[in-house]
């Protein structure tokens, strides 16, 4: 008796799995999608760990048998025999010769350099170019540029995966409500999105930039308040045309509530346009980061930024580094989001899925 009970649930949990299993199976049959996914997951992955990767403190110092690690813990200079109880400068000359000593050594990251730290033992003026202590050379603050590459892709990126599930929520919400109530809801908010589609999102900006103190936080906010409105309008195509659909009547005979209809049976439906959608909003994201970043209008100095390298290297023309590094970085970035964005489009293509 048991056995024909359980095999219409496991047909069902078997229905549920195909589709999805096909999408994916299509997904990495598109090559250049499914490659340039781990490319960028490994990416940001060791961006994660810039301070592993690229930090003026050593990750590990062994002082007369002792270990320490300044990465998590703030030492003063007493601690290796100074004289003062500040924090240790572990690029001073008197630090480098403690660890000369027999039996003390530090083990630096593979570029000594954090974002913010200036190299002050540079010979040529700044922004200087590429050497054997500064790889991708120094900005016009003398700051090692490879490492603020590092720390402003993972900002970057950071950025774009904030603004991309905030604006998504918003969207997804305001385009349900639209679609599923329909009538005068839909009539008064699509003349409220026009509207508000009207306001010049960049003086609002500079107005804002010039009342407040500028941050990562401020700017989400409020590129949050104009980035939904291109996602809500597919949302809300989706609902309207599910809402009619036989399955919902029924729900609807049988008590489910309204807000059980919308995100329990009609948003999984809709989800299409707004999974394939995802990796052209984070780069959109991250474009409209880097260039607030390169009129000024971004993330406060001394924050590592894709934007602000660019502004130096057109400050500096003959500063080749500074630009180049910059434009393969994001030019890399967004090349490999649009690739994901496309292989995912052909993937849920419903001409293509047969489901």
């Amino acid at each position: 008796m048991t056995i024909p009970q359980q095999a219409p649930d496991i047909a069902a949990a078997n229905a549920g799995k195909k589709p999805l299993s096909r999408r994916w199976r299509r997904f990495r049959a598109n090559r250049r999608g499914y490659y340039s996914l781990l490319i960028f997951a490994l990416l940001f992955g060791l961006s994660l760990f810039a301070e592993l990767l690229s930090n003026d403190k050593p990750l590990v110092v062994h002082y007369q048998q002792g270990w320490y690690f300044p990465l998590l813990v703030s030492y003063p200079e007493t601690t290796f025999g100074g004289d003062f109880r500040t924090e240790t400068d572990y690029r001073d000359p008197f630090f480098r010769a403690r660890m000369a000593e027999p039996g003390n050594w530090a083990l630096f990251p593979p570029n000594p350099h954090s974002y913010d730290s200036i190299n002050l033992e540079l010979t040529r003026p700044v922004p200087a170019p590429p050497s054997a202590d500064n790889f991708l050379g120094t900005d016009d603050r003398g700051r090692d540029v490879l490492a603020r590459l590092i720390y402003g892709f993972r900002l970057s990126v950071l950025f774009g995966l904030g603004l991309t599930i905030v604006g998504t929520g918003i969207g997804i919400m305001a385009g349900a409500i639209q679609g599923y109530l329909g009538g005068r809801t839909d009539l008064f908010m699509q003349r409220f999105i026009e509207i508000w589609s009207a306001m010049p999102e960049l003086y609002l900006l500079i107005i804002f930039a010039a009342i407040f103190k500028p941050s990562i936080a401020l700017l989400l906010i409020l590129l949050s308040l104009f980035g939904w409105m291109g996602l809500s309008d597919y949302v809300r195509a989706e609902f309207l045309k599910g809402r009619n659909m036989e399955y919902v009547k029924a729900a609807k005979a049988l008590g489910v509530g309204n807000i059980k209809i919308m995100f329990r049976h009609l948003l999984p439906n809709g989800m299409t346009p707004v999974i394939t959608f995802l990796p052209f909003r984070m780069s959109g994201a991250i474009l409209a980061l880097t260039s607030l970043d390169f009129l000024g209008l971004g993330v406060p100095p001394p924050t590592p930024s894709l934007g602000e390298l660019l502004a130096q290297g057109k400050a500096n023309i003959v500063a080749w580094w500074l630009s180049l590094g910059t434009f393969l970085v994001l030019v890399g970035t967004l090349a490999l989001l649009i690739f994901i964005g496309e292989a995912l489009r052909e993937a849920f293509d419903p001409r293509k899925t047969g489901d």
